[in-house]
Order: structure tokens, then sequence, then C-alpha cells
């Protein structure tokens, strides 16, 4: 079998999806960037706050994250049987869970925002700060989750430009606010971390009333209505919860475990807090191709799958794994090359710059394998059908090895703050090993759709 697909049509949807969606994803994570960078010029326990709260932000995405990807995996291998009533089904499933929980944890951070920061850090001045910032960001929970939901269905049946613009209205609306309230410019009140929060929830507002707009007005695929919000069908939340469930509880455990991570550092001084954020921060943002990649790859996958074309499966799986690794060099030498000028933009102590560097330096090795295993398990095994295996893997790798490797370095050893953080990425190159083993056994291949059946027509 060759090693390279010599398909134009492959590449073409490949690379658009992941061209798009990395753009979708560096616009997303440039809000983040521009809350740390104006939060970090503001002042640095401002800075430290807002990170520690954004753990709960980012608990959250990841839950959103596993809801969303539930459905785009069941929902692509329909796009790729060109039956959108079955798509409309699942599409009510995800966004009921999604609104449900995203409101369900508002109300918790809104109602004691310093008992929860409280399980992440003991600075009480990170605390005082955070829950400020918390009470209010905690308000946009439920906006975000609609068009995350929103966003994802349109992916799962490519398209995925609605998502680039909705990200960059987010951008430019936070990057403005961010300025004005923080800072209290052109009359404005100087709000501090409480106008980065503000900024942030207007920016999500915003987001939704444009992706509404594009799918009551402009979306020609699913001509999505109100009604396909609650329409859901006994069978297909069977079929949600078979497949999608354990892609729900690999985000959110894979969240969870974050924000041990973060307790674990929180633990460490302020100083750990703040570098593991800018460091974070920039890897995120160096590391959207290879997130574009898998949620590209999941589609791909998946309507191959869909159209029953096994042979097809296999040869765009040989391929897809040697675009992760060239990914994932080309991702290392770009944190690599734009730590120095990043870094330069915080004012912080050296102490923290000289710590975010360096966590930025074991970023740079780790990223390679982020970029093939993430990918390849994420993407093509989760694509092809089969969401236990990752579940169960990131169980494995994040609570049985990981972090009890990260507590006894930093608790019981007391090894200098670098080790644990080596000892919290280690996973990305351990998962290596075993996704090699898993993507090309082609044992996750599964059909998730069911025979289609008459539906009623539609005004």
């Amino acid at each position: 079998m060759r090693l390279f697909v010599r398909e134009k049509a492959f590449y073409r949807s490949f690379f658009s999806l992941t061209v798009v969606i990395a753009l979708q994803n560096l616009i997303a994570f440039g809000v983040n960037l521009a809350d740390n960078m104006m939060l970090g010029a503001y002042s640095e326990l401002s800075l430290s706050g807002a990170a520690v709260s954004n753990q709960i932000q980012f608990l959250l995405q990841m839950f959103l994250g596993g809801t969303v990807a539930g459905m785009v995996v069941i929902s692509s291998q329909y796009w790729g049987k060109k039956q959108i009533g079955p798509i409309k089904k699942i599409f009510a499933i995800a966004l009921c869970l999604a609104v449900s929980v995203s409101v369900l944890l508002a109300a918790v951070c809104f109602t004691v925002p310093g008992r929860v920061l409280g399980l992440l850090t003991n600075e009480a001045g990170v605390i005082a700060e955070g829950s400020a910032y918390l009470r209010i960001l905690c308000l946009s929970y439920g906006f975000f989750a609609v068009t995350t939901v929103l966003l994802g269905v349109f992916r799962a049946v490519e398209t995925v430009k609605i998502g680039f613009w909705v990200s960059l209205s987010a951008l430019i609306t936070n990057i403005i606010l961010n300025y004005l309230l923080i800072f209290g410019k052109f009359g404005l009140p100087r709000l501090g971390i409480r106008g980065a929060a503000v900024a942030t929830l207007i920016s999500r507002i915003i987001e939704l009333v444009i992706v509404l707009c594009y799918a009551a007005f402009a979306d020609k695929k699913l001509r999505l209505r109100l009604k396909n919000a609650v329409d859901f069908e006994k069978n297909y939340l069977k079929d949600y919860f078979k497949t999608g469930l354990p892609t729900v509880l690999s985000s959110t455990s894979w969240g969870i475990a974050m924000a041990a991570q973060g307790a674990i550092l929180g633990r460490l001084g302020a100083s750990a807090i703040a570098a593991s954020s800018i460091a974070t921060t920039l890897f995120q943002i160096a590391s959207i191709v290879a997130y574009g990649s898998a949620s590209a790859s999941n589609v791909v996958i998946g309507k191959a799958v869909g159209q029953g074309e096994l042979g097809r499966v296999k040869q765009y799986t040989k391929t897809l794994q040697i675009l992760f690794l060239f990914i994932g060099a080309g991702t290392s030498i770009a944190l690599f090359a734009g730590k120095v000028f990043v870094l330069r933009f915080y004012q912080i102590s050296a102490e923290t710059m000289d710590l975010a560097g360096s966590f930025i330096a074991v970023l740079c090795v780790t990223v390679v394998g982020t970029s093939y295993q993430m990918a390849s398990l994420t993407g093509i095994v989760s694509g092809g059908g089969d969401t236990k295996f990752v579940l169960y893997n990131d169980i494995v790798f994040m609570w049985c090895i990981v972090l009890p490797a990260a507590a006894l370095s930093a608790f019981v050893f007391h090894l200098p703050v670098l080790f644990t953080f080596a000892c919290l990425k280690s996973d990305q190159i351990l998962k290596c090993a075993v996704a090699v083993v898993k993507v090309n056994r082609y044992t996750w291949i599964r059909k998730l759709t069911r025979e289609p059946v008459a539906e009623p027509a539609e005004a």
C-alpha cells in the first residue's frame, strides 16, 4: 500500500479543513493571549488570578469539545451517506447536554467562586483576583455552549468558514474591550481584571448572534430551525451515548486532569502559575495546526467510513500519519522561534521569565508527540468509530502515570518545578508507542449509522 494517497480530493478536503479550523483555533487562543498579555501588563497578580480562573473555562471547553466530538463522529458518517435527518437528531442531543452542564457550572462558579478556585491554589491574593474575574466570566458559559455545538455540527458537514468569522469577531471585540475596560480608556472605568471578564462576556454574546444568523439565513446544508434544538428520538439517543459518551468522558477527564495539573503547579508559587499560563498559552497557539489536523482527519475518516470505502480508509490512515509528523516538527520549530518574541511583552519578574522559558523548551520536545498521537487517536481512531479506546488510554496515562509522578516530584521528593512540569507533559511522548500500534491494526473501523427511513417533508 502506498504511503501517500494520490487523490486531489483527499488533500483538498484535509488541508482546507485543517487550515480553516487552525485559523479558528488561532483566533480563539488569541483571545486568551490578549487577556494574558494585557493583564500581564496591568498586574502579575491579575494575570495569575485569570490563569487559575481560566482552568475552569478550560474544563468547560474540554467537556464541550467531547460533546461535540461525539456528535461529529456520528454525524460525519451520516454526512458520508448524505443523510441530513439523523444529523439534526444527534445535534439536538448534544445541544441539550452541553447547555445543561454549562448552566450548572455557571451557577456554581457564580455562587461560590472562591471555593472553586481554592481547589486549584492556596494563594489568597490569586483567589481574590480570580473570584472577581470568574463571577463575571461564568455568565458567558451558556452562550459559549450553544455556539460551540452549532459550529461543531457545521464542521461535521464540512462547513467550517463560519467558525473562522465567528472567532475573528470575538478576537477583535475582545481586544478592543480589553484595552478600554482593563485600563479605563476614553473615560470608561478602570476595571482591571473585571474588565477582561466583561470583555469576554460581550464577545461570547456577539459570537452566538453571528452563528445564529448564519444558521437561520445562510446555511443551505442542514437548514436548522428552532424545533431541531429539542427534536429528540430514542434510537439516536442510544447511539449518541454509546459512541459520544466516551468522548465526553475522555475530554472531561482530560479537563479535570489539566485542572489537577494546575492545582499541583498552583501550590508551587505564583511564579509557577504565571509561567505555566504563559507557556501553555503560547503552546496552544503554536499547536493550532496539530489540533486542526486532528479535527480534519476526524471528519475525513468518518466520512470515508460512512461511505463504506474501507480500502480508502486505510490509505488515508497511512498518509495522515506522515502528515502528522511533519506538522509536529514544524510546530516545534515555530514554538521555539516564538519564545523570545512573546516573552518580551510580559511585565513579570526575572524568576517567572526564566521559568516560562524553561517550560516552553520542554513543550518544544513534547509537541512532536502531541501532534502525532493526539491526531492519530482523537482524529483517526475516534473518527473511525472507536471512541472508547481513547477514553481508556487517557485514563491510564493521565491518572495512573502522569499525575502520580508529578505529585511525587512536587510534594514528596521536592524536585525543581521544571522537573515536575516535565512529568506533567511526559504522556505526550509515551502515548506515541500506543498510537502507532493501535492505528495500524485498523480494529477501530466501526459503522455507526442506521439504515435510512422515510422522513417527513420539511417546509
